[in-house]
């Protein structure tokens, strides 16, 4: 048996839903071949004859399939950093907005950028991504709220992905707030559903994503949308029950939506749906800290109906500006209890559900894309224990 590459000598955390917990072995190896895993299991069931171009001995250090982050607003223009400062002065949402602030704030300047500035920009946060191990990331649209400058969002999304070793996923966000000097939403809504099939047809979007909150968009309306984007072939997901239960949860599911992200309104109902139609509750820690939320998503709930749970930086300008996931992975388990297995899980095989890619990555599989993130830890625990520390070894992205 002969690979390209071949990785002995690892604790290998392989993800497998056919084992329990994260599906350890304690010393195994790793084959890869056209960049696809070839052969994993323990190191004394390696076949006698196997043999590699480059061979890698890693000491026992831990390998987990590359890390997914699964919702995350990386492209926009701007920074929001004077609004955080004014928060802490005690400057309420409405004074912020008032000032120039909130998300018009974001709007104006991802308009005024261009296609090249926000790659620029982007990559530098993308790159701390890929510092931690990351090879897949999702990206959204969502503050230009124009037809231009959601493209424009989008096609800088799409070429981080050529310009990066890393896997990008594109969700069209234009359902993200009504735009500034738009008085209704029903026709923004209209012009939200139109774009859909263009960018489909160019292939710029995976996915199509809505806000449904009380700030936001209706139940009703963000059905529109959905329609809309079932009809041209794309894939729905919702930020949903974020500041309160308008039911999105049940929504998402209703609509076989791949995700609903946030949750912390969530009630058993909308748990038991997402759990029958498969779709992942996203939990994002980030944004509950830099609120200052109190109400948690309904862990024990997701649990006691088996949810999938999935975790996810939310990188974005003003609620959650975090472009770290071992920290959110340390978040999930600290500020929703989240175990050891579940947060890992939640940054590997439950995110790539949450994407629609669960047969091509999160799990450390024959057949499956061979990407891997290789950590000099001795414990999986030390994953989401460490806050602040970078114990990436080695970040290998299709098998090189």
């Amino acid at each position: 048996m002969r690979f390209d590459r071949l990785w002995r000598d690892a604790q290998i955390a392989t993800l497998d839903p056919r084992k329990p917990g994260l599906g350890l072995l304690a010393r195994g190896a790793i084959g890869a071949t056209d960049g696809r895993i070839a052969w994993v299991g323990p190191e004394a069931d390696l076949p006698a004859n196997a043999d590699a171009a480059e061979t890698i001995r890693l000491d026992g250090r831990l390998v987990t399939p590359g890390l997914i982050d699964c919702h995350t607003h990386l492209v926009y223009g701007g920074s929001r950093a004077k609004e955080f400062e004014m928060r802490l002065a005690g400057a309420t949402y409405e004074e912020i907005s008032r000032a120039g602030g909130g998300i018009a704030s974001t709007v104006k300047a991802t308009r005024a950028a261009s296609e090249d500035t926000l790659v620029a920009s982007a990559r530098t946060r993308l790159d701390r991504l890929l510092a931690e191990g990351v090879t897949t990331v999702e990206i959204k649209s969502g503050y230009g709220l124009d037809d231009a400058t959601e493209t424009r969002m989008l096609r800088a999304a799409r070429r981080l992905g050529r310009d990066a070793d890393v896997r990008v996923v594109t969700t069209y966000l234009g359902a993200h707030a009504t735009p500034p000097g738009e008085p209704d939403k029903d026709a923004y809504v209209e012009k939200v559903c139109a774009l859909i099939p263009t960018l489909a047809r160019e292939k710029l979007a995976d996915a199509v994503d809505a806000f449904c909150e009380g700030i936001a968009f209706s139940p009703e309306q963000t059905a529109r949308v959905f329609a809309a984007a079932k009809a041209a072939g794309l894939s729905v997901k919702l930020h949903a029950d974020q500041l309160s239960n308008l039911h999105g949860a049940r929504l998402a599911a209703a609509h076989g939506a791949l995700s609903a992200d946030h949750l912390e309104h969530t009630d058993d109902e909308g748990a038991a749906a997402m759990a029958q139609a498969g779709t992942v509750a996203v939990l994002l820690p980030g944004a509950f800290y830099v609120l200052r939320e109190t109400q948690k998503p309904p862990v024990e709930a997701f649990r006691r109906h088996g949810t999938r749970m999935a975790l996810a930086t939310d990188c974005n300008p003003g609620t959650s500006p975090v472009t770290s996931l071992l920290l959110i992975m340390n978040m999930g388990a600290t500020l929703f209890r989240l175990t050891v297995d579940e947060a890992i899980a939640g940054v590997t095989r439950e995110a790539a559900h949450a994407l629609g890619l669960a047969s091509q990555i999160g799990t450390l599989e024959p057949g499956k894309a061979c990407d891997l993130a290789i950590f000099d830890v001795d414990t999986p625990a030390e994953l989401v224990y460490r806050i602040g520390a970078a114990p990436l070894f080695s970040r290998v992205y299709r098998g090189a």
